[in-house]
């Protein structure tokens, strides 16, 4: 007996809403996941390949390669979780103060978000993401160090001069000071494809299917997990709405790390960071103070390594056969000259 066509189509409607319900927590988990990296910056029904469902009847062995898709898509992203990134360090006084008047009048409108933001110290740009094992972070310091070459190539001796105007938000999760139109992107962008193309060389797990979209994040929503369940569940545009045109100065490049986004921070609020390379000269050639902390931490292990080197040498010396038989000697003229002195 064939079901009523309204019973059919209440049937297909209830299939629909399930398949969709799926989707959305998917797409709500892998934003959970993502939110938490440096970067954070994708639109995720376009970077998970996930569509709403056709209207359209959906045959048993469709719907289940629409789960199977779920399913590896899930795996996918479980499998390619970034632990490293390069970062370009925001130092210039001017670009942060201007932040932390931005953070502090956000705050002003909800003390619950003072969390939610970026430490002091930690303004960045993310340049690249990948996954490093223990074994790899070696290989992504030598990755790294090739890179500087063709970054010099690109720059041709010119300094790369960064300016940042305005603000806006991913997904009303994930607030950001936006990095201004102009001359400056396509080198910086040439740059991060060179950056993806190097390390990728070397065999290793970097980059994204999306664009590259340079950003300066200074909030996150998913750094404190119980603003949702406090009714928090995005960021009012209404709390920045006075910075959308404001300039907060300009970053000239002149560093690039290799740094963890799991391992313990710096004393300055800095992420840990594995290996660098100088990008020109900053301020005519005076170093800055994680350049100086580097350089003094690299003459105490070349002292420590030439003592060690030193020790080791004196060490040998003594126990080559020559010294015994040079001892054996000594004592033998000795002893000739004391019977000598007993006849």
């Amino acid at each position: 007996m064939e079901r009523p066509e309204a019973e059919v189509n209440f049937i297909e409607c209830e299939n629909m809403a399930g398949r969709k319900k799926m989707s959305e927590d998917f797409e709500a988990n892998t934003m959970d996941s993502l939110v938490d990296m440096p970067l954070a910056t994708i639109d995720i029904k376009d970077d998970c390949g996930i569509t709403d469902v056709p209207q359209v009847n959906l045959e048993r062995s469709e719907e289940n390669e629409y789960k199977d898709q779920i399913r590896k898509k899930k795996k996918k992203y479980k499998d390619y979780q970034p632990n490293y990134f390069l970062s370009i360090p925001i130092t210039n006084k001017e670009v942060t103060k201007g932040i932390k008047i931005l953070q502090n009048a956000v705050i002003q409108q909800d003390k619950r978000l003072a969390k939610a933001m970026t430490g002091d110290g930690s303004f960045h740009i993310t340049l690249l993401v990948m996954k490093l094992n223990d074994d790899e972070v070696n290989i992504g310091i030598d990755a790294l160090l090739e890179l500087k070459p063709f970054i010099e190539e690109i720059l041709q001796g010119k300094h790369l001069i960064l300016p940042f105007e305005g603000v806006d938000t991913f997904g009303n999760q994930v607030g950001f000071v936006k990095l201004a139109e102009g001359d400056h992107m396509n080198p910086l962008l040439e740059i991060a494809e060179a950056a993806k193309r190097t390390f990728q060389e070397k065999g290793i797990l970097a980059g994204e299917s999306r664009s590259f979209k340079p950003h300066l994040t200074f909030m996150k929503l998913s750094q404190v997990p119980w603003l949702r369940k406090a009714g928090v569940k995005k960021i009012d545009p209404k709390f920045y709405e006075k910075f959308i045109s404001h300039r907060f100065g300009e970053e000239m490049l002149h560093r690039i790390d290799l740094c963890s986004m799991l391992k313990k921070k710096q004393s300055n609020g800095y992420y840990h960071c594995e290996s660098s390379i100088v990008i020109g000269d900053k301020n005519g050639g005076e170093p800055d103070d994680a350049e100086l902390v580097k350089l003094s931490k690299r003459l105490v292990e070349n002292a420590v390594l030439k003592a060690v080197q030193q020790y080791l040498e004196e060490t040998q010396n003594k126990h080559k056969p020559g010294d015994g038989s040079t001892v054996k000697t000594e004592e033998a003229d000795r002893n000739g000259t004391d019977n000598d002195n007993r006849k």
